[in-house]
C-alpha cells in the first residue's frame, strides 16, 4: 500500500526527523497529513511552515508512543542519570 493511501488529510502524525546539521541527532516531531498545494492529487506532510512530500523517506507514525518505541529502538535511550558528564 502506497503512503498516500495509507493516510488521510487533516491526520496528525509523528515523524522521526534527524537533524541535516549534527551526525546522529534525530527527534519525534508532529506533524499534520494534508492535500500537497503543489501537487493536489498527493498528500504531503506540514510541520514548522514546509510541506513535505509523503513518501516511503519518511518515517510515519499514528501515534507519538508508536514513533517514541522506533526512534528507542533505531537510536537507544538518552537516560542523562547513566551518562558520566565530566565538563
Amino acid at each position: 500500500m502506497e503512503m498516500n493511501e495509507m493516510f488521510q488529510p487533516g491526520e496528525v502524525v509523528y515523524v522521526i526527523v534527524r537533524n541535516p546539521h549534527v551526525q546522529g541527532v534525530a527527534h519525534v516531531q508532529q506533524a499534520a497529513v494534508v492535500v500537497n498545494p503543489d501537487k493536489p492529487y498527493e498528500l504531503a506532510l506540514f510541520s514548522h511552515e514546509t510541506y513535505y512530500p509523503l513518501t516511503d523517506d519518511f518515517a510515519v507514525f499514528k501515534s507519538e508512543a508508536e514513533a517514541e518505541r522506533a526512534y528507542q529502538e533505531a537510536f537507544g535511550t538518552a537516560n542523562i542519570e547513566d551518562v558520566d558528564y565530566f565538563g
